[in-house]
């Protein structure tokens, strides 16, 4: 008889999950400030490349905590996410839109990653993980720093240019 899962096993799977594509995010974030018309967008996402050079250090110190070696597993979502990123840019490329369409799928790759390490954390504290939970914490409020930055620049300039 197969061995039940419990939460621990749902926590690995979720960090592997998480971990994946945080690395397909740092493929991605080069293209999108490539395609950024304002320098203020394509800073936010240099920027944001570097601090999640930084979350991949910390999941893989995640991993050591639990006793496993950093491996991702293919995470739909994000691939499909980072789908629609890559059809905008196609797509409005030469269009006073494309910064509200970058930063349109960047709040979505932000709301996943959001959902993903707030879960995270709270599965960490119930396996009694505290320094899981600190390092994803330290994720966790780097991406909802990054979603309120590209929601001020939708707001203020992106938007309007786009109108």
């Amino acid at each position: 008889m197969a061995k039940q899962k419990m939460l621990e096993d749902l926590f690995l799977e979720t960090l592997k999950d998480i971990y994946f594509a945080e690395r397909q995010i740092v493929k991605a974030l080069p293209k999108m400030a490539k395609a950024a018309a304002s320098e203020e967008l394509r800073t936010a996402f240099k920027n944001h490349l570097e601090e999640t050079h930084g979350q991949i250090e910390r999941l893989q110190k995640v991993f050591e905590i639990a006793g496993k070696r950093a491996q991702g597993k293919t995470c739909e979502a994000i691939q499909g996410l980072i789908e629609e990123g890559e059809e905008i840019i196609e797509e409005f490329s030469d269009s006073p839109a494309i910064d509200a369409g970058l930063i349109s799928a960047g709040n979505a790759v932000e709301h996943y990653e959001i959902a993903r390490y707030g879960t995270l954390k709270t599965w960490a504290a119930l396996l009694d993980m505290p320094e899981a939970v600190k390092l994803l914490d330290a994720n966790l409020r780097e991406e909802h720093k990054a979603d309120e930055l590209l929601t001020k620049l939708a707001t203020t300039s992106a938007n309007q240019m786009a109108a």
